[in-house]
């Protein structure tokens, strides 16, 4: 079992260490006195050494049967669900979030691993009719090489999980790059793959910032893919990268997100607070999926930006191990002083503030990067806090008066990711559905919480939408297809 207090990356089976890179201290962001641990970041030759490593496992890796492969995944599984209570209270104390909230991601981690574990010995070809006699044609699926993974920090184990899972599956190796927020929880979620039988060099972690040690991970021609999950402005530098290699490179790009959720003239009133309230402050609103913005029919307008600030005021914010907060803080002090910007910039483009708006620094407050929830009321489509994505626990409220009118603001931002709807009108539903420029619509339910059996990935600005992530379509970014004829 590794110590949490740790110095380095994981290569090649062994934690690396470096006394000539500069240091990251993990300190939690309900009480920075608090440290978590300390990584040394990992150098350009480390970083190059795990590429080496998962280059030099994949033969062999390749080789192992499905079934094989698909055991260590049931045992992780096993490992983390036997642990689940240390690995949520170590998420919450690294990333922020409520306790309640880690376990359910924690859960999902282990949903992952045993979905794919499961569909392994699935993972195959067909066979087809040929135009020529005595001939049979079949295809076969091939695992692609060394996947770069590179994941964020605001579900820093269910994401991992749903990157290396079915990279691992298919037969691939992988050299992960978690963010430097959250490297602790995403170092034990590796430890425990190892743990249940891993071998040694198939799945490799380095520590670092995207600016001293992302470009290897694109560049080098021993990748044969990136899987990235993160802001759509890094998304595009990778795609950029990738279009300059002298050879073709795959990329799966899950990005930003500045989702609407419409409230129709039919819907309950009471629901569809509770589901704005649970996708907009749920997570500190620190998801990509989250429900940002809310569009509201004018008859109901007024009711709702009074009943939504009613429940904002009484969501209580603080750390996220005490059982009676509902709110976490956010995860570092740039998250927090970006969130205040935007509010800033709202009051200054006219939105009217009705509720929230301002850090919480006072008293048990003072050592966190905690802020109140917000509400916004009066938006239009041409303001920054409409269109750009906050990623922090404001939503922006903006009347309507058809659905054609709420569809074409839901559509009018650069992202694609979430829409939802609150109604129980099913012509109104099944419109919206067919055009909501969005990669998964939620009706009645809020934007947050995908399933991890169901394709995910966004249009637009919201990812390259070449391969979906999760389920079983996930399978088709990490492998090839080879065809055969054969006459006999």
């Amino acid at each position: 079992m590794v110590s949490w207090v740790i110095l380095g990356s994981f290569i090649d089976g062994e934690i690396v260490k470096r006394e000539d890179t500069p240091r990251i201290k993990i300190l939690n962001p309900a009480d920075t006195r608090e440290e978590i641990s300390i990584f040394s970041g990992a150098s350009l030759d480390d970083v190059k050494r795990a590429i080496d490593s998962a280059y030099e496992a994949f033969n062999k890796w390749s080789g192992v049967p499905p079934h094989e492969r698909s055991k260590i995944l049931f045992r992780a599984a096993n490992i983390i669900e036997q642990e689940l209570e240390d690995f949520a209270k170590l998420l919450t104390r690294e990333e922020g979030k409520t306790l309640r909230e880690s376990k359910v991601e924690v859960e999902r981690a282990i949903g992952i691993l045993r979905f794919y574990a499961g569909i392994a010995p699935k993972v195959g070809g067909k066979t087809l009719p040929s135009q020529f006699p005595n001939t049979m044609v079949l295809t076969v699926r091939e695992p692609l090489g060394v996947i770069s993974v590179i994941t964020p920090w605001n579900f820093p184990i269910a994401i991992p999980a749903w990157k290396i899972a079915p990279a691992l599956i298919t037969g691939n190796t992988a050299v992960f790059k978690p963010s430097s927020l959250t490297p602790t929880i995403a170092m034990k979620f590796v430890d425990a793959l190892y743990r249940a039988g891993l071998p040694k060099g198939v799945l490799n972690m380095v520590v670092g910032s995207g600016s001293s040690i992302g470009d290897e991970l694109i560049v080098n021609k021993k990748i044969s893919a990136v899987s990235f999950t993160g802001s759509t402005e890094v998304g595009l530098n990778i795609h950029r990268k990738a279009g300059d290699l002298d050879r073709f490179l795959r990329i799966q790009l899950e990005l930003g997100g500045k989702n609407a959720l419409v409230v129709a003239e039919d819907a309950d009133l009471g629901e569809a607070v509770d589901i704005a309230v649970r996708g907009g402050f749920g997570l500190t609103g620190q998801a990509c999926s989250a429900t940002s913005r809310v569009l509201v029919h004018s008859s109901k307008y007024d009711a709702f930006v009074r009943a939504l600030s009613e429940r904002a005021s009484k969501i209580r914010v603080g750390n996220g191990l005490r059982d009676d907060v509902d709110m976490g803080p956010l995860v570092s002090l740039d998250a927090k002083r970006k969130v205040k910007r935007y509010i800033d910039i709202g009051i200054s483009e006219g939105a009217k503030l009705v509720y929230g708006g301002s850090p919480l620094e006072e008293d048990e407050y003072r050592y966190g990067y905690f802020f109140q929830p917000t509400v916004f009321a009066e938006c239009t489509k041409d303001m920054r806090i409409f269109r750009e994505e906050i990623f922090g626990p404001v939503i922006c409220v903006t009347p309507y008066r058809s659905l054609d009118e709420a569809i074409e603001l839901t559509n009018s931002v650069d992202y694609g990711l979430v829409a939802g709807i609150v109604s129980r009108d099913m012509s109104k539903i099944i419109r919206f559905i067919e055009k909501a420029e969005a990669g998964v619509i939620r009706v009645n339910m809020p934007t947050v919480g995908m399933e991890y059996q169901v394709p995910y990935g966004g249009f637009k600005l919201s990812g390259n939408d070449l391969h979906k992530e999760q389920g079983e379509e996930a399978i088709d970014f990490y492998t090839r297809v080879k065809a055969a004829y054969i006459r006999y």
